[in-house]
Order: structure tokens, then C-alpha cells, then sequence
């Protein structure tokens, strides 16, 4: 009779061809999980059993994590070890992301910069400003920083990019605009109906 494993089995997934992103991470099933700075832009593979993902880079792994529940989203487990020591290491640094939303206006710049106060490290952040910012692709500065002013009013406490887009795609920022440059006068419509003092003074 041999003796049982050490370890018991534990049945296990592989999902492959995953790539490392700028900000040191991986995603898998809607959250992310922090690898090594020196494999972005590289090609990894998971191995996810029940209670964690395991990265690993031609056999070798290069990080565990604990796995997310189910229900879990947009969730970052970040090994400090992972990220470079200052420094940018990818064309984005939270620096350049910076500059990119003051260009784009105060308010644009206090949604980036509220993003990255919700983050343990600036770099888990980095996924989330960039989309908002992407927006002034498809949408003008003006405008986006009118959708961020908005979304800023809302008082949620970090907006994003599901916050910010919407707003853009209704035109609820130029409709907010000509409500603004209203008067708030009576429209010929409504003139029609006031009475003038003649007829208060003959009561």
C-alpha cells in the first residue's frame, strides 16, 4: 500500500493565451490579478482551482493568488512585489494619465484623479481612467468634460467610465447646456396666456 498524497487532488481549469496589461495584471472572469512588471505585453496561462489562480509563463509560475468568488467584479488582487520600484514601465504611467485628463478639464481630472484614490496602487487604476479618457476619441474634450462634471454632481464617489458614457451617448450634456441657456422667459406659447396690468387694475 502506498501512502496518500500530501496534498489532496484538486480538480483544476487552464485558460491560456491570457496577456499581461500595462498595469501588471491579468484578467481572468472580470477581475485581475497582479503579475510580475517584467512579463507585460507577454503571453501567460492560468490554472484556476477552486480557491485560487495560479500565472505561469512557459511552466514556470510567476504568481498565486487567491480566486475571487463568482459573484466578484472588477476586483484587483495586487502583490506589491509585482509592481516596478517608481518609474514607468509601458508607454502609461499614472503621470501621463494625468496630464491627459487635465488637458481635458478640471472635472475630467477630478474623475481620474477620484479613481485612483479608490485603489490600494495607482496602477489597478489604470484600466478604469484610461476608458474614460478614450471617450474624447468618439466624443469631443468639450463635451466629456461637461459628462464628467455631471457625473461628478452626482456625488457618487468614484465615476467611471459606465457613469460618464452614458451621459454622452443620450446627449444628456448637451441637453443639460440648452436647458442652461435658457432664460427661463415665458415662450410665445405661454405669453399668450398672461394677463397684462390693465386687467388687474379694472378688478
Amino acid at each position: 500500500m502506498r501512502p496518500l498524497p500530501a496534498v489532496p487532488y484538486e480538480v483544476c481549469e487552464w485558460v491560456y493565451g491570457r496577456k499581461v496589461q500595462r498595469n501588471c495584471h491579468v484578467s481572468y472572469k472580470r477581475n485581475f490579478y497582479s503579475v510580475t512588471h517584467l512579463a507585460v505585453g507577454r503571453t501567460v496561462d492560468l490554472r484556476v482551482t477552486e480557491s485560487t489562480v495560479e500565472v505561469f509563463l512557459g511552466g514556470e509560475r510567476l504568481a498565486t493568488h487567491p480566486l475571487f468568488p463568482a459573484y466578484a467584479r472588477n476586483r484587483y488582487s495586487t502583490h506589491e512585489a509585482d509592481l516596478p520600484d517608481g518609474g514607468s514601465y509601458s508607454d502609461w504611467d499614472a503621470g501621463r494619465i494625468r496630464r491627459w485628463a487635465e488637458r481635458v478639464g478640471p472635472s475630467c481630472a477630478g474623475v481620474v484623479e477620484r479613481i485612483f484614490q479608490s485603489v490600494e496602487f495607482e496602477e489597478q487604476g489604470f484600466n478604469a481612467a484610461l476608458a474614460v479618457l478614450r471617450l474624447s476619441h468618439k466624443y469631443s474634450a468639450p463635451r466629456l468634460e461637461r459628462a464628467c462634471e455631471m457625473a461628478l454632481a452626482t456625488g457618487r464617489r468614484s465615476p467611471r467610465y459606465r457613469d460618464v458614457e452614458p451621459i454622452l451617448r443620450s446627449n444628456q450634456d448637451r441637453l443639460a447646456d440648452a436647458r442652461a441657456g435658457d432664460d427661463g422667459g415665458p415662450g410665445e406659447d405661454e405669453a399668450g396666456y398672461v394677463r397684462g396690468a390693465d386687467f388687474y387694475g379694472e378688478v
